[in-house]
């Protein structure tokens, strides 16, 4: 499972940041928003790792398995 991180923003706004996925973070103006948009942006994440081969985070480095 990835967790997702967040925090309000001294504005107002809520940034959310998946730490497994380097660069996965979003803004929102909840946090339901920012988590909904940074879950959002890690499938697109990991779904591009998994078509160029590249490693999945260890949290979910099992979540596959050929049979």
């Amino acid at each position: 499972m990835l967790r997702i991180e967040s925090e309000q923003e001294e504005d107002g706004r809520w940034i959310a940041e998946v730490p497994a996925l380097p660069g996965v973070l979003a803004y929102g103006t909840t946090k339901a928003d920012a988590n909904a948009k940074a879950q959002a942006l890690a499938l697109r994440v990991i779904a591009d790792r998994l078509e160029n081969g590249e490693p999945l985070p260890r949290e979910i480095a099992d979540v596959f398995k050929a049979a």
